[in-house]
């Protein structure tokens, strides 16, 4: 029985650093163990907030009335499409990526450089997309109030479609606008400046339009709040302590405060990975444009800035399915 004999020079060759495992470099290595443990991390968030939508599934807000604008079509419900509109941007982003990798494989400088701009630009798209999207979350489009017991109450006509303050608040001409300064001892905690409307002004409006209903945060189906009657609506409204416009960390007028957090935590913590993947493509671009790999006779780098850029494309996919259309 013959024993097998290692000798140090065998031992040398194994691991001096030359061989490449699944016949991968050392660098795309551990771009695979970055993407892996950062998928992980954005698993972690999506089943968190699955566990909190599932528990509070009767008030959460319905997706299509909240992400129902599109751009330079003020007034217009558009629900979901300027979000689809942003999702195909980024999808192809990553057909520039992989026409970039495989012009690398080919060594053709100009193509590398063409689609690494096309990526780029495609991303900047998404990025200002996703901001927009942001400014009008915050900014709000009806407005509503909140209970003593947190809970937000919408406005709506006699056709169930919601009313806007704006539509029916009686403004008090005698009202004194109270700005956000410690000097005046006055906080607010709705946010950084008094609401356009006053509660009382709101109720006022109110009770002077016998349409109107209250829409409460209340789910009856997937895609329907309860409504209640005039008479229950005026004893709800008394009720209210909040005038709440718009969306912030602590409340929104779109319904259960926890909606708006994880809005903001998980599209702004992908739009971070977006970002840096913009910055590591533009040192690419610029060192394809400068001939670096040409010199070099590879692209690999180009690849591993790919790999990253899939991944997060990828990632929205998930964000956009859990978060937008289920």
């Amino acid at each position: 029985m013959e024993a097998t004999v290692t000798t140090a020079a065998t031992k040398e060759n194994i691991w001096d650093g030359g061989n490449e495992p699944l016949k991968v470099s050392y660098g795309k290595l551990m771009m695979w163990y970055f993407i892996l443990s950062d998928s992980l991390t954005f698993c972690g968030f999506l089943v968190g907030y699955g566990f909190t939508r599932y528990k509070f599934m009767d008030t959460w807000p319905i997706a299509d009335e909240v992400f129902n604008h599109f751009p330079f079509l003020h007034g217009v419900d558009a629900p979901m499409y300027y979000v689809a509109l942003m999702t195909f941007i980024l999808i192809f982003s990553s057909v520039t990526m992989v026409l970039a990798v495989d012009a690398g494989h080919q060594m053709k400088k100009g193509k590398v450089a063409t689609y690494m701009f096309l990526t780029i630009l495609g991303g900047l798209v998404f990025l200002g997309s996703q901001a927009w999207e942001w400014k009008n979350f915050i900014q709000g489009s009806y407005g509503a109030v909140e209970t003593r017991g947190g809970s937000i109450l919408q406005f709506v006509g006699e056709d169930g479609k919601q009313i806007a303050l704006s539509d029916f608040s009686i403004t008090d001409p005698n009202r004194e606008d109270v700005s956000l300064t410690r000097a005046k001892g006055t906080w607010f905690m709705s946010g950084s400046s008094a609401p356009t409307y006053s509660l009382e002004e709101v109720k006022a409006g109110f009770e002077a339009n016998p349409n109107l209903r209250i829409r409460t945060q209340n789910t009856t189906d997937a895609k329907h709040k309860q409504i209640l009657s005039r008479e229950e609506s005026l004893t709800r409204l008394n009720d209210a302590v909040f005038v709440v416009e718009g969306a912030n960390m602590i409340r929104n007028e779109y319904g259960h405060k926890t909606f708006a957090n994880f809005f903001f935590f998980i599209t702004g913590f992908h739009g971070f990975h977006v970002f840096t993947g913009i910055l590591i493509n533009v040192i690419i671009f610029t060192n394809v444009l400068l001939g670096t790999y040409q010199k070099r006779g590879s692209y690999e780098m180009v690849e591993k800035g790919g790999l990253y850029w899939h991944f997060v494309d990828l990632v929205w996919v998930f964000v956009f399915t859990f978060f937008y259309l289920v």
